[in-house]
């Protein structure tokens, strides 16, 4: 068995798996058992598509937050929290500390792409 070796690491969200899930889906026709369950349950959380992702991370980015990183939007993003108390769980689970203005800024950004369930 071949082993196999890390050429480099970076975070992706939910939308850019779903993608990524795509295009294996068509390279190879067909996905595997864990694929498919990874697909069957991304589609049902999912809340944003790629482009929209995309928007966001983007926006979330220009806001130049101190010490918030890409791993750190891709959490915000499959999580889509609707509260800065929301947010703050999350981030809890970081060595990370934000400010309260600028989690009412990152929310006020979901907020704007978020879709009414």
């Amino acid at each position: 068995m071949a082993k196999p070796h890390l050429i480099s690491e970076h975070p992706i969200s939910m939308a850019e798996l779903k993608l990524e899930l795509e295009n294996v889906k068509k390279r190879d026709t067909e996905l595997n058992f864990r694929a498919n369950k990874t697909e069957e349950y991304i589609s049902q959380v999912l809340e944003f598509d790629y482009t929209k992702a995309e928007e966001i991370k983007k926006k979330i980015s220009k806001l130049e937050v101190p010490r918030l990183k890409e791993e750190h939007i891709c959490k915000i993003l499959d999580l889509n929290p609707k509260t800065a108390e929301e947010l703050k769980v999350i981030l809890q689970g970081y060595t990370l500390s934000v400010t309260k203005e600028n989690l009412k800024k990152i929310v006020d950004v979901l907020a704007e792409y978020s879709t009414a369930k």
